[in-house]
């Protein structure tokens, strides 16, 4: 089938400026990776915002009798500008002890207690320098509450973010949230031990999803692993290296530990084919000492590892559309509270049975979650889907039919404008959706596909997207694919704010069914 014509959403630009969104887990960067120099820089800034915030209010608090009874000299007798002066002198050094200390580096790089006790450390150095440089500046005037004043706060501020930063992202990798898929090469003793590893701290950010052969593995070594773990290990061999491409896509891979004997001409191989589907590969040193001399060692758990491979995240663009699908969501719920209200009386005096339908729905990587909707079928519609599957009027897994005997009579207006679809707001504050994304599966839709289909699964689904208004009546599955491919090989918030604004029109135009 020809590709659709998508001209007129996508500018012309080359293939090295795409940007394919996938997605990223949560930490400073990834789970377990060095964040990226534009992360980090974003950090840096919010350390620095810390340190005028809390600035600024000492001197305020000067300007009243909490600070004055500390220090009786005149508050900021000194002028604004050498103060500031000091200030910028006092954050740059703050964030070089930082960085030093590798406070900007992986969140799973150290412990909380330890990351607490480096960054008191890291601001009280910042403070004695603070110190010597007024003293031997001879700023006599700059009020001395202030200073101290800004440096306890600074210290608090930034003990408290970066706790409370770490147990969010712990509680939502217990979870499974915002976790990396991890493939380990190698069946041997390193492997098993790395994987109990991930498994067993769920902190880590990682979650393990099978072993690779590397065809070294005998049979009575892989005998020993199953009797002394206790469970059939093959259940957890996935394949060999043969079969890795398909595999990192049936299993939406994130990350390669290379664990096992290989010949590095195959590890090579193994990096160049991980570059192309966009995961990233780990090594252990001792295995390939000299593979790649600049490559830093970063620690999983108790593990050191060599990255061989990074691929890019758009860190920021995903943090802007996080952000936009957060305040179109809020903003469209409370905007049409009254409608909402509205649709709910209607379907209690409609039909009886429940008001909402929670369908269980595929999400990114293949995660289940319940997707929302007002109820627009009869109670039992689901187990007599199977008496219709032959008028079924789409292409390939989808289902729809006109004329749906099953839908209620309101059921058939809020399906014509789309309003059924409206509680699906709730799905994105709460993260298992955005706005804009290829529409979420059902699991037996997903059991159907071929393994070319599953790249849809790569980002979060969406409310509304590109098959959504450009070919909502084309009955092939061959274009449902296509635009939801060509949406996440040119995703930019631009096209998303296109989607958006184009959907208005599709709602009203009311040509849902």
């Amino acid at each position: 089938m020809a590709s659709p014509d998508l001209s007129h959403w996508f500018p012309a630009r080359s293939s090295d400026n795409f940007v394919e969104l996938r997605p990223q887990a949560g930490g400073i960067g990834p789970a377990g990776r060095s964040p990226s120099r534009t992360v980090t820089l974003l950090w840096m800034a919010l350390d620095v915002l810390t340190v005028v915030l809390v600035a600024t209010l000492a001197t305020h608090l000067r300007k009243t009798d909490v600070l004055s009874y500390f220090d009786s000299r005149a508050p900021l007798a000194a002028s604004p500008s050498s103060l500031l002066l000091y200030l910028a002198g006092f954050s740059i050094i703050l964030i070089l002890v930082s960085r030093a200390h590798g406070l900007y580096g992986p969140l799973q790089a150290f412990s909380g207690l330890r990351e607490q006790r480096l960054t008191v450390q890291t601001c009280f150095t910042a403070g004695l320098i603070l110190a010597g440089a007024l003293y031997f500046g001879r700023a006599d005037t700059i009020s001395r509450a202030v200073v101290i004043a800004t440096l306890v706060g600074t210290t608090v501020f930034l003990c408290v973010r970066r706790a409370v930063w770490r147990l969010t992202l712990y509680k939502r990798y217990e979870k499974g949230l915002d976790t990396r898929n991890v493939l380990v090469i190698g069946v041997g003793s390193l492997g098993l031990a790395i994987r109990s590893h991930l498994q067993r701290i769920r902190h880590l950010g990682f979650t393990f999803k099978g072993f690779v052969r590397t065809g070294h593995e005998g049979s009575d070594a892989a005998n020993h692993h199953m009797n002394s773990v206790g469970h059939d290990l093959s259940l957890e061999i996935l394949g060999d290296l043969s079969e890795l491409g398909d595999l990192i896509r049936r299993h939406f891979i994130d990350e390669i530990f290379v664990t096992g004997p290989c010949e590095r001409g195959v590890v090579k191989r193994l990096i160049a084919e991980a570059s192309a589907w966009g995961v990233d590969v780990r090594v252990i040193p001792d295995l390939y000492d000299g593979l790649a001399w600049n490559a830093p060692i970063e620690y999983v758990g108790q593990f050191p590892t060599m990255p061989l491979h990074r691929h890019h995240i758009p860190v920021v663009g995903q943090l802007l559309k996080r952000c936009l699908d957060v305040v179109v969501s809020a903003c469209a719920l409370l905007v049409l509270s009254p409608l909402l209200l509205l649709i709910i009386v209607a379907i209690r005096l409609d039909s009886p049975g429940p008001i909402f339908y929670g369908a269980e729905r595929i999400g990114i990587k293949g995660r289940r979650f319940r997707c929302w909707k007002f109820r627009t079928m009869v109670v039992n519609a689901d187990s007599l889907r199977e008496q219709f599957n032959h008028k079924n009027e789409r292409d390939g897994v989808l289902f729809k039919m006109s004329g749906d005997p099953r839908v209620t009579c309101l059921g058939r207006i809020l399906r014509k404008y789309s309003l059924d679809e409206l509680p699906q707001f709730v799905n994105v504050l709460a993260g298992h959706m955005s706005v804009v994304g290829p529409r979420p599966p059902l699991a037996g839709e997903v059991r159907l596909y071929e393994l070319r289909h599953l790249r849809r699964l790569e980002v979060l689904p969406g409310i509304t997207g590109l098959w959504q208004v450009q070919a909502r009546q084309d009955p092939s599955f061959d274009q449902y694919i296509s635009l939801d491919t060509a949406y996440i090989d040119n995703w930019s918030l631009w096209l998303d704010l296109k989607i958006m604004t184009r959907t208005v029109g599709v709602v009203l135009s009311g040509t849902g069914t």
